[in-house]
């Protein structure tokens, strides 16, 4: 009986190990991959998109609060790849899981799904995912750096922003990025993988250069965001944005194309700039798009079913799935003839006199 007992709870017990390694293991991959580049700001080095906050965010949309130890297991892992495990860095662990956390119940609390396939979800992924709840994260790191008088305390603000700003990219470019894959059920129609490709190709010219010509380009890239919102969705849009900001921070990393000549403060100005509104709409132009979709679908579906049950009424017929109206039970009916019935008997013999 103890066996019997036991093994549920040693395979929840190994799925949720198994969970939290995976989760540590993605927020540490993310974390590496964030540190290629950076940027540096009143002696500060950050990152313009910091990609674990973005795989923390999805991990608890995905799996719920139990993702919590993956994520501090990880930042822990990306903390110590960089640096010594001395008391500022426990402060830093608890921002950068606590801010993910934050995030995750704020979105739950609105009532947020998954699909993004509403204008409120969207909206509510920038407000309150993003740009609300990495407060959390950006206070608690930058206040410990000026109070171990790491950063001197008139470089806070500026540093603070960058961190800010940093991590809420992460939430508005990867976050949905990973939402999709997870969600994802089947691959587009051939004609559309044919317009796919085309999208793709042109997107691999044309971002490019528009991210490293000398000359301003950079709007050139909005034209493809809105294409991919109109024909793909969330999928084609965000994908869009996650190849742009990419190149972008590359460029503005090597201080090239549009980022030339500038001070650190502009190029990081710029690039957020950049960023934060081409990840506003791609996130908000596919949502109000497949929200309408939606509503039309369901439109149409209603009006089908209202064609059909007209079509039956015509016909004679009771619409499907309502009975017809000579359908009696044959118990009631045989029930009420014979309590219909009259109860009392005609004398035909008429009346008799007393003496018979």
């Amino acid at each position: 009986m103890a066996a019997v007992v036991g093994t549920p709870d040693l395979r929840r017990t190994a799925v949720f190990a198994v969970q939290t390694l995976a989760v540590a293991l993605g927020y540490y991959a993310a974390g590496r991959l964030g540190l290629v580049r950076e940027l540096v700001v009143e002696g500060a080095v950050f990152t313009p998109i910091w990609p674990p906050t973005g795989v923390a965010v999805a991990c608890l949309l995905i799996l719920g609060l139990r993702a919590w130890p993956g994520i501090a297991l990880g930042a822990l892992f990306v903390i110590m790849s960089i640096t010594s495990l001395r008391p500022v860095v426990i402060g830093n662990l608890i921002g950068n899981t606590a801010a993910p956390v934050c995030a995750y119940l704020m979105l739950r609390k609105v009532g947020f799904r998954n699909e993004l396939d509403r204008l409120r979800d969207g909206l509510a992924l920038v407000f309150l995912g993003a740009l609300t709840a990495m407060l959390l994260s950006s206070t608690i790191g930058v206040g410990l750096l000026v109070l171990t008088d790491k950063l001197a305390a008139h470089s806070f603000w500026p540093v603070w922003l960058a961190w800010w700003v940093g991590d809420a990219m992460g939430v508005l470019i990867v976050t949905p990025v990973l939402l999709l894959l997870h969600t994802i059920t089947r691959p587009l129609r051939l004609s559309r993988w044919k317009e796919a490709v085309g999208l793709a190709l042109i997107s691999c010219a044309l971002v490019p250069l528009a991210t490293h010509s000398r000359v301003s380009l950079l709007f050139l890239v909005y034209p493809l965001l809105i294409w991919a919102a109109l024909r793909f969705q969330l999928a084609g849009s965000m994908l869009c944005a996650l190849f742009a900001s990419v190149l972008a921070t590359v460029a503005a990393t090597d201080s090239v194309g549009p980022f030339e000549r500038l001070s650190r403060v502009e190029v990081m100005i710029k690039l957020q700039a950049f960023n934060g509104t081409m990840a506003l709409t791609a996130l908000l132009l596919s949502a109000v798009i497949t929200e309408q979709r939606n509503t039309r679908r369901s439109v149409e579906r209603a009006c089908q079913e209202l064609v059909e049950v007209l079509e039956h009424l015509t016909a004679g017929d009771a619409p499907p799935g309502r009975p017809t109206k000579d359908t009696r039970d044959p118990t009631t009916t045989k029930r009420t003839e014979n309590t219909e019935r009259p109860t009392t008997t005609e004398n035909t013999e008429g009346p008799k006199s007393p003496n018979g």
